[in-house]
């Protein structure tokens, strides 16, 4: 037997005594606002600022910033120069790029921010990377999306065991904090036989201590609820699209329902409308650089009045933005006539102004 396996063997070990006495410390709750903590529960909770709140991730029993770090990073040639990226992600492979994002990740500890969602296999090995040498001041959460089920050659359970182990060693990580793999975005097109082989793959990579939690990021409401009944012992947490235009529906047979029953954790992306939502371009000198950054903090108050959402997790592309979302939690959650005038105007125009691409967020507009 390897030294990485009897590693991951004491770590399943030391991962269950652990998540036991966090369960005891933090019995019964399910938000920490910020400067509530009891010394001892700040002692447990991640990189814990006492300005930072915190919300339970279903029965992960961890306590996440209720706000996270997004792993893309759209726009960043605003900030290190540069022609803009190119294609999704882009190349990455240009000056200023490796410190942009290691300063990010250390604002984002420094702000109390614990969490980090990486979907690509470019964001998991530089935000791995970021993470050097400090790999206990943030959870991150790992998708290898090309070596997943969105690629027809990964839909198997040995296929899958094999993207892991390759993933993790790739990014030189022990484990990662959740395995969340990304299914089609209409997640109802993958075969049940698929889906089977998945969920085998993530109760695997958890057992075996690859992963502290497991779940599975996709856009599709009526099958994600589906999932959550038929695999409770499998999906600790989910990732889907929540944005500042997003109204709960909280009947007792829909999603939310279901995510109530089996205590499910609750992660949603695009909070922002990738960027629609914005005036400028998030340059520093943008002419709407102020009103964009009051834009920001309206919507991300907007989904933190949902308790349901453990975190939202937008992309931040400097140190500025960190401070900014941090702040949003600090300011009064509800928003007033004025303020919920302003954002319904904004996000109106975001609706008008979302690219072809991204026309699927309206589905979205009730969970």
């Amino acid at each position: 037997m390897s030294a990485g396996e009897m590693n991951r063997r004491q770590f399943v070990r030391d991962t269950s005594l652990a998540a036991a006495g966090v369960a005891a410390g933090l019995a019964g709750t399910q938000t920490l606002k910020a400067g509530e903590a009891t010394a001892k529960e700040a002692k447990e909770i991640r990189s814990y600022n006492r300005d930072m709140e915190y919300r339970r991730c279903g029965r992960t029993d961890l306590m996440i910033s209720s706000v996270s770090l997004g792993g893309h990073w759209k726009r960043i040639h605003q900030f290190i120069g540069g022609e803009p990226m190119g294609g999704w992600m882009g190349n990455i492979d240009r000056a200023g790029f490796e410190k942009n994002r290691h300063d990010v990740v250390t604002r984002c500890i420094q702000r109390g921010i614990n969490w980090v969602d990486a979907c690509t296999i470019a964001e998991i090995r530089t935000y791995s990377r970021a993470l050097k040498d400090r790999r206990d001041k943030m959870h991150i959460a790992c998708s290898w999306a090309e070596k997943e089920v969105r690629r027809a050659e990964y839909r198997t359970f040995a296929k899958l065991k094999e993207t892991i182990d390759w993933g993790l060693k790739d990014a030189g990580l022990e484990y990662c904090d959740l395995w969340r793999i990304t299914c089609h975005e209409q997640s109802s097109q993958h075969t049940e036989g698929e889906i089977d082989e998945l969920m085998k793959a993530l109760a695997w990579a958890r057992e075996t201590g690859r992963a502290r939690f497991v779940g599975i990021s996709t856009h599709d409401r009526p099958h994600i609820k589906k999932l959550i009944e038929t695999y409770p012992e499998v999906l600790d947490v989910i990732v889907t699209p929540y944005t500042a235009k997003s109204k709960l529906v909280t009947d007792d047979t829909g999603l939310w329902a279901a995510m109530q029953k089996h205590d499910v954790g609750w992660f949603g992306i695009k909070p922002f409308a990738s960027n629609s939502v914005f005036k400028g371009d998030s340059s520093p000198d943008s002419p709407t650089f102020e009103e964009d950054n009051r834009i920001a903090r309206l919507a991300i108050r907007y989904v933190l009045c949902n308790p349901a959402i453990t975190s939202p997790i937008p992309g931040l592309i400097s140190t500025q933005h960190v401070d900014n979302v941090a702040l949003a939690v600090l300011e009064r959650r509800e928003l007033d006539m004025e303020e919920r005038a302003e954002l319904e105007r904004a996000m109106n125009e975001a609706w008008a102004n979302l690219p072809r691409n991204y026309q699927w967020l309206k589905d979205w507009e009730y969970v």
